[in-house]
């Protein structure tokens, strides 16, 4: 594993210690990145490597496979990572990425995971997150695993079950009338009345907020080394990711520049594609009107919950990266993300989250455009697994529970002997 040799801010470029928790830049307040002796790593870190730890050690099954370049720590680990990287029957170039096969069934296992890890490092003992839905589950789940109390905040409308999720990992939950920037509000003023009130130290919340600590990226970054081990050590041309807080994106970018830096891959880097709903698009308006970062989304509102996220903390980086690799930000509507959800499960055997469907949305939409071709290789991130969202997307396709069932079934019958 990997010693810390500082968190780099990603604005001013400021080193901070890495001996306690942090959470901004103390001098800009930009987010803080993970450093390490790169140098040393060229000499300690193989890619050859990996596929041999991952057989020698169950914990390096998933993305702790890349423990050579992560934190030297103990994991707090329920399987994350290497998610499957299913081949389009349609389209030759086509990859979805499915990290609904992750511990509680979305992408935030990887964040979580090794933010919870690293709070249980640090000795943390309370753990707080605004959500709009996901990340809470997340949060709950990987908390209980490390007996930290977690305190989750989240609007009333997340689907069903981000709320049971919380309440069955026993973790703290308020559901707010409001989107995840009213959530997150609260957590902080609940933080600076604990340390008004002289609340002793160990019991005060860590806010675990989308790029308001340096971790959450680390755990991301695994998505970026998974699909270029995965595709053999080499880049696709470009990468179609759903973006609400958008720390998947910046997470791969990041993990790109390590492996160049590594000497792991080489060749030009893929372009980014942040997908958005057009009910909720900061980023994708930002993009077409040409500016460095997002104005707050006025009356957000989109059935793809994750998406919801009026101003991501994380704007500028989000947009820096698309044009760098010169990609683009896109929006596309409620109906449109439904229709994808519909084809791509009857034509691929994939039930996609609503935001995995903003992303074939846009892939197909660039493909009807002569924007890409159908074998350009292209790798497209279905975040979380579309069983989650049942409840939404039945509202969304106007479909309710057929008939009235029995209140009692005789034994015997069908399945059973009579």
């Amino acid at each position: 594993m990997a010693v810390i040799a500082s968190l780099e801010c990603s604005r001013c470029h400021h080193h901070v210690s890495a001996e306690t928790p942090q959470t901004l830049c103390p001098l800009c307040a930009g987010s803080l990145y993970v450093r390490y002796d790169m140098d040393k790593l060229r000499q300690t870190a193989k890619r050859e490597d990996i596929a041999t730890r991952a057989a020698a050690s169950p914990v390096s099954l998933g993305m702790w496979r890349y423990s050579s370049v992560l934190p030297d720590v103990t994991p707090v680990t329920l399987g994350e990572g290497w998610t499957p990287m299913l081949h389009s029957k349609r389209y030759p170039g086509l990859y979805i990425k499915e990290e609904g096969a992750n511990p509680t069934g979305t992408f935030k296992a990887r964040g979580l995971g090794l933010a919870v890890t690293m709070a249980k490092h640090y000795g943390l003992q309370h753990l707080a997150v605004p959500s709009a839905g996901n990340a809470a589950g997340a949060l709950a789940a990987y908390a209980a695993a490390a007996d930290i109390k977690a305190h989750i905040f989240m609007p009333q409308d997340v689907p069903f079950a981000n709320y049971l999720e919380g309440i069955v990992y026993g973790a703290d939950v308020t559901m707010v009338d409001g989107l995840i920037s009213d959530c997150a509000r609260m957590v902080g003023e609940n933080i600076k009345a604990q340390r008004d009130a002289n609340t002793p130290a160990n019991q005060v919340w860590f806010d675990i907020s989308t790029l308001k600590e340096p971790f959450r990226v680390e755990g991301k970054k695994t998505m970026g080394y998974e699909l270029v081990e995965q595709l053999g050590w080499q880049y696709p041309d470009a990468v179609f990711y759903p973006t609400g807080g958008g720390v998947g994106l910046i997470g791969m970018w990041k993990a790109f520049e390590e492996m160049e830096q590594l000497g792991w891959v080489s060749g030009k880097r893929p372009k980014m594609y942040a997908l958005q709903a057009s009910g909720c698009a900061p980023v994708a308006k930002a993009f077409e009107e040409g500016k460095p970062a997002s104005e707050f989304f006025q009356n957000a509102a989109t059935f793809a919950a994750g998406l919801r996220v009026p101003k991501p903390y994380g704007d500028a980086i989000i947009l820096d990266i698309v044009r760098q690799s010169g990609g683009a930000a896109l929006a596309f509507t409620d109906e449109q993300i439904l229709a994808s959800i519909l084809d791509y499960a009857k034509h691929e055997g994939v039930f996609l989250s609503p935001e995995g469907a903003a992303a074939t949305a846009a892939y197909d939409a660039l493909l009807a455009a002569g924007d890409l071709k159908p074998t350009d290789k292209v790798v497209l991130f279905n975040t979380g697994a579309g069983l989650k969202y049942t409840d939404m997307t039945a509202e969304a396709m106007h479909l309710k529970r057929p008939g009235t069932l029995p209140t009692s079934m005789p034994v015997g019958g069908i399945i059973t002997p009579q």
